[in-house]
């Protein structure tokens, strides 16, 4: 008898799970179809807004890897080289741009949504809010030759000063308060005041001499650092 009643419930219960399972089909048909709005000059229209932001138009290999670091920087999401060139149709290969891909770059506008984005260029809002505009920043392939020195400084007390040796490398050749060391060696395309600096390919020696496996580092990630030439 148990066996029927719990055969009974579960049949019971059997139009509830469909109806669930309806709903939740019928959302995502309609949130693709929202995505299917989306034209491609709406999706220029982003990629003119993100030019905008950063002041500059993204038009080489190099300016499509620095804007991949500022979107990191400042969302915490990465875009590769590859997939920003696909949106700026500096690669075509037939793909079109996921709607994930399209919410980060509003979002570095700040901009919640897509939605929100549209409906502001619908109103005539052709600018990214307000605070996104980056100036005092050094663009390493630009900005520096080898043997330029910078120092770096952020909260608490930290203090790191490197030097260009080239090809977008930095070497450590003094620190105070950091677990950077002199000796440690990492890439990195762009420095921008105020913001996160995020260190790629560390080689970290660590006080026994051995150098660590590479890593990724980031400094001052909470409120940014500062940085100044030196000789």
């Amino acid at each position: 008898m148990a066996q029927i009643k719990n055969s009974t419930a579960f049949f019971m219960f059997l139009p509830f799970i469909y109806r669930r399972k309806c709903v939740i089909l019928c959302t995502n048909k309609s949130h693709y179809k929202k995505m299917a709005e989306i034209n491609k000059e709406q999706i220029r229209q982003i990629c003119r807004s993100v030019e905008l932001a950063i002041g500059q138009p993204v038009q080489t290999p190099k300016d499509f890897d620095i804007l991949s670091q500022q979107i990191f920087s400042r969302t915490g999401n990465l875009l590769s080289r590859n997939t920003l060139r696909r949106i700026w149709g500096n690669m075509n290969d037939g793909t079109n741009p996921r709607s994930n891909t399209l919410l980060i770059l509003v979002r570095f506008l700040g901009y919640n949504n897509i939605e929100s984005f549209l409906t502001a260029t619908n109103n005539g809002e052709n600018t990214p809010q307000s605070g996104f505009v980056m100036t005092r920043k050094l663009s390493v392939s630009v900005d520096l030759n080898v043997g330029d020195k910078i120092r770096l400084t952020w909260l608490p007390d930290r203090v790191c000063d490197i030097e260009y040796t080239g090809s977008l490398c930095f070497r450590v050749i003094a620190s105070s308060q950091t677990r950077l060391q002199p000796g440690d060696t990492f890439q990195c395309s762009m420095i921008i005041d105020g913001e996160p600096l995020y260190l790629d390919q560390l080689q970290h020696h660590e006080d026994n001499g051995k150098s660590s496996r590479t890593m990724s580092y980031v400094c001052g990630l909470k409120q940014g650092i500062r940085f100044e030439r030196i000789n």
